[in-house]
């Protein structure tokens, strides 16, 4: 019986690792959390050297070592996409292959090599499983149902990008696929690289973009991009993109299409690449409600699981549960390719482990990673003499409360690291959702980042509809829903109104939360999932009257999210925060001493 798994994936990006046990999911965590470097693509070493810990394990403790896709049929999909474009696409055959034969179609013996490096024992021999496989275990294996539809969306995997698979028990079968090169995700970035955002990292910053603009370029989408089959399946058109042929996502013919080169990165933002982004998010919301209906027809099924990069487009997926195809909706919070690590860990167990019939949330609420204690904390604020007040945990909270509702902004650092993009409440900057000025202030003083990004609420779950018209729960911040009309206000003829000018309009009594188009991605607290954070918003509540707070990740844009207390002090003082709650630990900024360091920070952080 395999009781003990470690799970890798590695060498694209978002590399990580998860270990599970006959418990269940022990740890998990991605690499750029502890190398800094956002969306490490390298060696998980650091993420393994972590798990390993947080077990008492070393590698010759385990009983499989699982890699979360088959490199071998990788490099078919790869070779066979450059003879199929030849001889357009002999550079980037040439820059590209020469790695795939060196290595990479060994991944599963390079990942066994890398273990051995670690000097922690013997590693077991790697298994590899399929890329949509591992998406599909790590959407199922965890959620709290017993039989599910589970729907895998994604750029490509091996030739895979779209799978729906049918979980009952501990078992998983294939039920329909879409191969490479018909590929949402790949149509996505293609808009993502168009309108200048970073490819396999500013997708979400496109679906933010979205509501500023008007789907003018749909029905051209549909006509000249993606053709859409009635039964959820749809094809390219591949003469139109340059994925294929090489390095780059769009050519001349998106050019031409769409009246122009594509935006240069960091240049100004126009009523185009508002309306584009509108376009493509209407497009990818209509084709993943056709898959989510394929999959309940398919599987019959009322319970829904979702993974795969695709599945991070929380507006797509809260037009799923809105539509109300399933009982229930559960997403995997790590749903990108680190989550692939955690699936293929699940496989490798034997029975594959997951919630195995408890009828619980496997994820443990995502906080996965590492957690801090009192006296680690209270040793690293000792070691470099920063002042501080250590308070009971009923204290802390009220205080904070205090300087929230005062409309400070508070860096708030608690428990185990969350596992996947977004911060849950352990590594989260919180502010007042009723200051209007929150939501910029937060963007230029704090984050760094285009002014027009949203932010997210979290919630009372016991208070969530009286705010958010959301059906069910969102403890993972994967659903976005409308603001309640009882909280929005009357808004101002703004039909003139375009692009960012929109940002200006008052739209709730929680303006720092509610989008352009009063929505927002919503995040649910109870109490049994995470107490602090529960107590937090309570207290915040009995203050204010209001249950929700702006949540956003700690770390400035281009930063991975902060591992450690050294991390969160210096994010801390590098930005506008004005207090840090560190555990028991409140440290207000006005108290700290000056902050100095050496060169230009911000210089070394590439943006995202």
């Amino acid at each position: 019986m395999v009781t003990t798994a470690l799970g890798i994936s590695a060498f694209y990006h978002d590399s990580a690792a998860a270990l599970v046990d006959a418990g269940g999911v022990v740890a998990a965590a991605q690499q750029e959390r502890f190398s800094r470097r956002r969306h490490d693509a390298g060696f998980p070493d650091l993420a393994v050297r972590y798990c390993l810990e947080e077990a008492g394990a070393k590698l010759d403790d385990l009983d499989a070592i699982a890699y979360y896709e088959d490199p071998r049929l990788k490099l078919r999909r790869v070779v066979s996409t450059f003879v199929a474009t030849a001889p357009s696409a002999w550079r980037a055959f040439r820059d590209v292959v020469p790695g795939w034969l060196a290595w990479k179609a060994r991944a599963g013996h390079e990942v066994r090599e890398r273990l051995r490096d670690l000097d922690l024992g013997a590693p077991p021999p790697v298994r590899c499983f399929r890329h949509h496989e591992s998406h599909a275990a790590s959407a199922f294996l965890p959620s709290p149902f017993e039989s599910a539809a589970v729907l895998c969306v994604d750029g490509v995997g091996e030739w895979a990008t779209t799978t729906i698979w049918h979980g009952r028990g501990s078992r998983l079968e294939p039920v329909a696929e879409l191969r490479f090169p018909h590929s949402l995700g790949m149509l996505y970035s293609a808009f993502t690289y168009f309108c200048g955002f970073k490819v396999d990292s500013g997708e979400y910053k496109l679906m933010g973009l979205a509501p500023y603009g008007r789907p003018t370029y749909a029905p051209l989408i549909r006509e000249r991009l993606v053709d859409v089959k009635p039964d959820g399946s749809f094809r390219l058109d591949t003469a139109m993109f340059e994925f294929l042929r090489g390095r780059v996502m769009t050519g001349r013919a998106f050019e031409e299409l769409f009246g122009g080169p594509r935006r240069e990165p960091e240049g100004p933002l126009t009523e185009r690449e508002f309306d584009l982004a509108a376009s493509v998010q209407q497009v990818t919301e209509e084709i993943m409600l056709g898959l989510a209906t394929a999959a309940r027809e398919r599987t019959g099924e009322a319970n829904l699981c979702l993974a795969g990069g695709v599945a991070l487009n929380c507006v797509a997926n809260g037009k799923i549960v809105a539509r109300e195809l399933f009982d229930e909706v559960w997403v995997q919070p790590a749903a990108g390719d680190a989550g692939g690590a955690l699936g293929a860990a699940l496989l490798a167990a034997d029975p594959p482990r997951g919630h195995v019939g408890t009828g619980r949330d496997a994820m443990r609420g995502a906080r996965l990673g590492p957690g801090y204690g009192t006296e680690r904390i209270r040793a690293y604020l000792d070691a470099h003499g920063l002042p501080y007040r250590e308070l009971g945990e009923d204290e802390l909270s009220a205080e904070v409360a205090r300087l929230l509702a005062d409309g400070g902004v508070v860096g708030w650092f608690q428990g185990r690291m969350e596992f996947g993009p977004r911060a849950l409440g352990s590594r989260s900057i919180l502010g007042d959702a009723r200051n209007a000025e929150m939501q910029s202030a937060m963007n230029l003083k704090i984050k760094f980042r285009e002014s027009f990004r949203p932010f997210a609420p979290i919630v009372l779950a016991e208070d969530v509809t009286d705010y958010f018209d959301l059906r069910g729960s969102s403890p993972y911040m994967l659903v976005v829903a409308p603001v309640a009309e009882a909280r929005r206000l009357p808004v101002p003829d703004t039909a003139d109104a375009r692009g960012l000018d929109l940002l200006k309009v008052r739209r709730s009594t929680i303006p720092a939360v509610t989008h352009v188009d009063h929505s927002a991605r919503v995040q649910t607290v109870t109490a049994d999932a995470d107490a602090r954070l529960h107590r937090l918003l309570t207290d915040f509540k009995d203050r204010t009257g209001c249950p929700v707070l702006v949540n956003t990740s700690f770390n400035v844009r281009g930063e991975p999210i902060v591992a450690t207390p050294e991390d969160a002090y210096r994010c801390f003082m590098r930005t506008d925060i004005d207090a840090l709650a560190i555990g028991d630990f409140l440290l207000l900024k006005e108290e700290q001493p000056e902050w100095r360091e050496e060169g230009d920070w911000r210089r070394e952080i590439p943006l995202d």
